[in-house]
């Protein structure tokens, strides 16, 4: 048994060598497809984290400028008392948000210790009498026009911009993602041709001998898997790059308060981090396995 373990690790290992070429593209065509597939997922999570502030029944956020006065801020509070076009309000204020952003960020020391709260903008979550879009558009133009109000985003709009950018964005990476998983695999499907090609008279004395056709295909396929998991563990520190670098960019805007939680846990990164391994050792085993069948079926 011990034999036959060192045999296989052998034999796979000596067949990586032999193809080094092929298996370095192979492997690097991996990586990116699987960094690209777990960046769509990053990008997804983000867009769900970004319109969590629109629960239960919040229609519309006011959001003030962070030096807004407080005669600005009082008129702001005299039409949402007396309105009847307003059901309720929750005012969060410069701490209030900063305290939720230090939640939202608490595996991220770093970002959270480049943010005051004195920089963070002042709110009003706003629940509308009546939810009409048409009534909501029309209550958010005039809040907009209020001295000291930086931005007005309404659920609807808000939630419809975030999705669609991230659907485009989601979309476009899965796409290139699986044109390049398919690469891989013929990649991989390749690159074992080659290396059964290379051993086809061993193989046939082998059979000859009484190796089953098992005997003969663990070595290819384990060949495949690592194929597979070394290309997915190159593309793991990808997705570190796009949480740290790419969504952070969202998350330290001032353009568009919204996308200050545009973010995702560290353990959503480790958690798609375990899934690309997965996925990765089954475009090799998978690829790999179909080349030795066609072989041993030839």
């Amino acid at each position: 048994m011990i034999f036959r373990f060192w045999y296989f690790i052998r034999e796979t290992f000596v067949s990586l060598w032999r193809n080094l070429s092929l298996t370095l593209a192979a492997i690097l065509t991996v990586a990116i497809s699987l960094a690209l597939v777990g960046s769509s997922l990053l990008i997804r999570e983000g867009a769900d984290q970004a319109t969590a502030q629109f629960q239960e029944g919040v229609e519309f956020i006011v959001f003030m400028n962070a030096d807004a006065l407080e005669n600005q801020n009082e008129a702001i509070r005299k039409v949402l008392d007396t309105s009847p076009a307003i059901k309720e309000y929750v005012y969060v204020d410069k701490f209030a948000a900063y305290e939720e952003f230090r939640e939202l960020f608490v595996d991220k020391p770093e970002l959270v210790e480049s943010v005051t709260p004195e920089i963070m903008p002042p709110s009003y979550r706003i629940v509308p009498s009546d939810p009409d879009a048409d009534n909501v558009t029309e209550l958010a133009r005039q809040f907009s026009e209020q001295p000291g109000v930086k931005e007005v985003a309404t659920a609807t709009e808000a939630i419809r911009q975030i999705e669609d950018f991230s659907t485009r964005v989601s979309q476009a990476l899965l796409l290139a993602a699986i044109v390049l998983v398919a690469v891989s695999a013929v990649l991989i499907l390749n690159t074992v041709f080659t290396a059964i090609s290379g051993r086809k008279t061993e193989i046939e004395v082998m059979k000859l001998v009484g190796a089953t056709n098992w005997f003969v295909r663990i070595p290819f396929m384990l060949e495949g898997t690592i194929h597979g998991l070394m290309g997915a563990g190159l593309a793991v520190p990808a997705l570190f790059v796009v949480d740290s670098k790419v969504l952070a960019y969202f998350q330290e805007s001032e353009a568009v308060p919204l996308f200050r939680g545009f973010a995702v846990p560290d353990g959503f990164v480790w958690n798609t981090s375990i899934w690309i391994l997965v996925i990765g050792a089954a475009i090799g085993m998978i690829g790999s396995a179909f080349a030795v069948t066609r072989y041993l079926d030839a």
